[in-house]
């Protein structure tokens, strides 16, 4: 067995060699659990898993966390070492939901080392995992759009992004589900004469449930997948001959300040989609499978009637039908009206 010295000077590669062989005699004679610092695991972790996509956003944590724990043995690492490291990034004016994402790659590699990595005498590399707090923020509430909001979003975004928020909007899929969406996906249902896409779940991709899934299309998103065609051989949607990476970008928050919806973010397109089926009188399990959620049903060994019956639920919302969408105003200079609600008429066709 061999690794890295983590230098090129003579002196301390021998100091480094000497720490390790008292370290495994102390392990292998004495039964002491050799120490492993957090850079070291979060190595190893890299190392095992560069085949995953998952792995940039691990990267990316790693990047952020590693300033505060990169240097601290695996069993100082806990909430309190933690705080400097959650305190700079609420500075940065990152999320909650931002720092938990970062925080769950941390807590991962602290389950690993204590449940599945192994020193050479049998001991694992961390005895017991941390308990590691979320961090507890103000939650985003879902915002579906009306059609008039729509319509002022949609012309204001650039081509390339008016497509996607399109689709997205029409079927309700995650923003990974169009960023990644793939030509041979696409699967023929000659019994209907149309195809739906099925996502896998697989090295290649995972949806966000671990399940495959499969995505029918109204006649809106038919449209623009038709439009699509022959752009690129392997991605769905690209800009530039590229597939995208993400929809959040320059050109979206541009967009919603010009349409005065400063705060829309881009899964509310699938909130909007859920809403409109739930107002078109769509079952909740049709609903559940449009949207993609986690049930018992074997959503991938659907019949063709079964498909039929999902693309009509689906059709229902291409028709714009007189909706009320009411919310709750919290005016920042009126704080007696906290609780008023305001209603949004919903455009006609």
């Amino acid at each position: 067995m061999a690794e890295s010295c983590g230098t090129t000077n003579l002196a301390e590669a021998e100091h480094y060699l000497a720490f390790r062989l008292n370290e495994i005699r102390n392990a292998m004679v004495y039964g002491i659990r050799p120490t492993r610092t957090f850079q070291q695991a979060a190595i190893k972790y890299l190392d095992e898993n560069q085949h995953k996509k998952s792995t940039e956003r691990y990267i990316h944590a790693f990047d952020r966390a590693m300033p505060h724990i990169g240097d601290l043995r695996l069993d100082r690492i806990h909430n309190d070492t933690l705080a400097k490291y959650r305190r700079s990034r609420r500075s940065d004016g990152v999320s909650a939901g931002t720092i938990n994402k970062e925080l769950s790659c941390v807590r991962r590699i602290l389950n690993l080392a204590a449940r599945v990595w192994r020193h050479d005498n049998g001991m694992s590399w961390l005895d017991v995992p941390p308990l590691i707090e979320m961090e507890q923020g103000p939650a985003r509430k879902p915002y579906p759009l009306s059609w008039e909001e729509q319509d002022s979003l949609f012309k204001e975004l650039p081509a390339h992004l008016q497509r996607i928020a399109l689709y997205k909007v029409n079927t309700g899929c995650r923003k990974q589900e169009v960023c990644q969406l793939r030509w041979n996906w696409e699967v023929q249902v000659p019994e209907l004469g149309t195809s739906v896409f099925i996502l896998p779940s697989n090295d290649e991709f995972q949806t966000k449930n671990s399940q495959e899934r499969v995505v029918v299309l109204n006649s809106i998103a038919r449209r623009v997948v038709d439009e699509q065609r022959g752009k690129h051989r392997e991605f769905v949607f690209t800009y530039r001959g590229n597939p995208r990476k993400t929809i959040l970008n320059s050109g979206w928050k541009r967009a919603r300040l010009r349409a005065g919806l400063p705060n829309v973010r881009v899964h509310d397109l699938r909130h909007t989609f859920g809403h409109r089926l739930r107002a078109a009188g769509v079952s909740f399990e049709d609903r559940q499978d449009l949207l993609g959620h986690k049930s018992e049903r074997m959503t991938t060994h659907y019949s063709a009637p079964d498909i039929a019956r999902l693309i009509e639920a689906a059709e229902r919302i291409c028709t714009r039908r007189p909706n009320t969408v009411l919310r709750v105003a919290r005016p920042t200079n009126l704080p007696q009206f906290e609780n008023q609600t305001k209603t949004v008429q919903e455009g006609r066709s």
